[in-house]
């Protein structure tokens, strides 16, 4: 790339012999430069405008702020009065005072660039934390999801605590349990139950959970790592990570059948709870799995049954053909189910939404 003082040289040389009566296209030819190029330099002005390369030197912006007026910034900021305020705070309170030292985004780039921009305050700095690990399941019993949810009682602040643990491929509701407080041991001993009740042996399935206590407790990552279950943690706070058990905790307390008054015992919550897991799990058609039941989804016999769906559409629009302007109504089925995909596609956003 040619520089600007040699574009300008140039300029001048072929103007030079132009005057002393060379023609323009000799003069290029003797700088081995085509005429259109010097044409588009001279009527561009390039030749006497800034270099426009990245890596060009360039004077000095005449706004840049000069050393001593970084350095009062500096001072001001370190001063008792300021050291605990961002400049957001600072700049303000200095033009209620009359003063005006910078603009408050030169004030962050002072203190960035002298390695002083903190966060100043007692309370922790914000952080930024990574999404979850995504995880694919494409069939049953790869991927499980498990929250606490309370259940009120009738006892005023008083409320017992439903632990349910789901299967995000078939959304089928694998172990449940209501206790009347959150501890890691009932955590422990409610995935020991359902990995018992499921058959599950050896390493490969991912169990994934909020970052409460009870699902980070001692006890509990011990009998993980004794069953061979791989841990999977959401983000704190952010409930969007576990999005098929808060979808659950949902259709659980918004269905009909859900009690319009709290729970007088602990038994009765778990009468009511195993009375729902039986019409999730066996008659409930989720609207996320094509609208089979779980159990027949977790066992493979959707496929069967879409299938006959399919059959069925078809043979109705052999019928009557007028009456369908497209293809029959999708009944196939989804192959895989993931869990926080890192680029959900706008489908996977949808079925997002569904996932209860």
């Amino acid at each position: 790339m040619i520089s600007h003082s040699d574009r300008h040289e140039a300029v001048e040389l072929i103007e030079e012999a132009c005057g002393l009566g060379l023609t323009q296209k000799a003069a290029c030819t003797a700088l081995q430069l085509s005429p259109r190029t010097y044409q588009r330099w001279r009527q561009g002005a390039e030749a006497v405008k800034a270099d426009g390369r990245p890596d060009a030197q360039r004077p000095a912006p005449a706004n840049k702020l000069s050393q001593a007026e970084r350095e009062a910034i500096l001072d001001l900021c370190n001063q008792p009065a300021y050291q605990s305020l961002p400049p957001s705070q600072i700049v303000p309170q200095l033009a209620d005072e009359g003063i005006y030292l910078a603009s408050e985004s030169s004030f962050y780039r002072v203190l960035r660039e002298a390695d002083q921009l903190r966060y100043r305050g007692k309370a922790k700095a914000p952080r930024q934390v990574s999404r979850p690990t995504a995880h694919r399941a494409t069939d049953a019993n790869q991927v499980w999801s498990w929250d606490i949810t309370y259940l009120a009682s009738t006892v005023v602040g008083r409320f017992f605590r439903l632990y349910l643990v789901m299967d995000i491929y078939s959304r089928k509701v694998v172990s449940w349990e209501v206790h009347e407080n959150e501890l890691a041991d009932h955590a422990a001993q409610l995935i020991r139950k359902a990995c018992w009740a499921e058959g599950i042996t050896g390493k490969g399935l991912v169990l994934h959970a909020d970052n409460g206590s009870p699902m980070k407790g001692a006890t509990m990552l011990a009998t993980l790592q004794k069953l061979g279950v791989v841990p999977s943690f959401s983000r704190p706070s952010v409930s969007n990570d576990n999005p098929y058990s808060e979808s659950l905790f949902g259709t659980l307390k918004y269905t009909p059948a859900y009690p319009s008054k709290a729970f007088d015992s602990i038994d009765a919550a778990r009468d009511w709870v195993l009375t729902f897991v039986c019409w999730y799990n066996e008659v409930h058609r989720h609207s996320g799995i094509q609208f089979v039941t779980p159990d027949q989804r977790h066992r493979g016999e959707d496929k069967t049954i879409l299938a006959r769906r399919a059959r069925v559409y078809e043979r109705a629009k052999a019928r009557h053909p007028e009456r369908w302007q497209g293809d029959t109504r999708n009944w196939s089925r989804d192959e895989e189910v993931w869990l926080n995909p890192e680029n959900p596609s706008p489908e996977m956003a949808e079925k997002r939404e569904m996932v209860a």
